[in-house]
């Protein structure tokens, strides 16, 4: 695959949040995806629309270096066969302004629609800009989430898999999830029902422990129980790529794509195949 997204990235004076360098893999295997979905859907439905939960300032720069690299929502309004609409929720206004303006420069002519909060209070505004489908005016979404913890609730997703939304979810797993173990799994917890849509997971939990399953494996199973109960084709957990740190190698989370379409997880298989060949694949930074 061509470098068509190579571009220099300069330090334009805004917001620019730090990151490890594994974030470059992530959106390597996000832009490639989104460029499949895009192009392969553009003859199949009549519009196409890509959401981000969690979008950022646009910019990121790799912690402890000066290299900046562009985020995913400016990656998705630089594919091939661009979406008809672009919708951005972010919940810090610094993130979100230095997005528009980054956007603009990159897309002037996008559709682009920004939702400022956090988007589990926010689903009903980016429902309304989710255009509307119907027998004539066939609508397929993109929706990818990509938060810092498990704090994604279920409910968002089941709002918003009301449309037809195929959903890229960052399972953050590792770097959260096993981390706040003790935690999380005390009866007065409640993020990890919020994160499953159960609040009865503790007793399967208790029960998957005397078989030896980690607690990351359990909720990866869980959750994608969660999914299923909502349509959506179960993926074998080996799908659900993992993301380890450079550092010390350990595992932080997992890409993992629900949708209710076989033809998605074909795609999906092109990503895992060819996703960490940086070499065919997008070149996303610059010195």
């Amino acid at each position: 695959m061509p470098n068509k997204n190579k571009e220099s990235v300069t330090d334009d004076g805004l917001t620019c949040p730090e990151v490890g360098p594994w974030t470059q893999l992530k959106h390597r295997l996000v832009s490639f995806y989104a460029e499949l979905f895009s192009t392969g859907m553009k003859h199949k439905w009549d519009r196409r629309s890509y959401v981000e939960l969690y979008a950022g300032a646009g910019y990121a720069r790799i912690r402890n270096t000066n290299k900046l690299i562009l985020g995913s929502p400016l990656l998705a309004l630089k594919v091939k066969d661009p979406f008809d609409k672009y919708i951005f929720c972010e919940e810090k206004p610094s993130n979100l302004e230095a997005l528009k303006v980054r956007a603009k420069r990159i897309a002037p002519d996008a559709a682009i629609a920004y939702v400022s909060g956090d988007c589990n209070s926010k689903t009903s505004e980016i429902l309304d800009q989710i255009p509307t489908g119907s027998t004539g005016n066939t609508v397929l979404s993109l929706c990818f989430a990509d938060p810092f913890d498990i704090g994604l609730e279920f409910e968002t997703i089941r709002e918003l898999s009301t449309r037809y939304v195929d959903f890229l979810v960052l399972l953050a797993l590792g770097m959260d999830a096993n981390r706040n173990y003790e935690h999380y799994i005390k009866e007065d917890a409640d993020k990890v029902d919020k994160f499953l849509g159960s609040g009865n997971w503790r007793h399967r939990w208790r029960t998957a422990q005397w078989d030896a399953v980690r607690f990351t494996r359990f909720l990866a199973d869980e959750f994608t129980v969660s999914m299923a109960m909502l349509g959506y084709i179960p993926p074998p957990h080996y799908t659900m790529k993992e993301v380890r740190s450079d550092e010390k190698n350990l595992s932080l989370y997992r890409l993992a794509l629900f949708s209710r379409s076989e033809q998605a997880y074909k795609f999906w298989g092109q990503v895992l195949k060819y996703g960490t060949d940086q070499k065919t694949l997008f070149d996303l930074t610059c010195l």
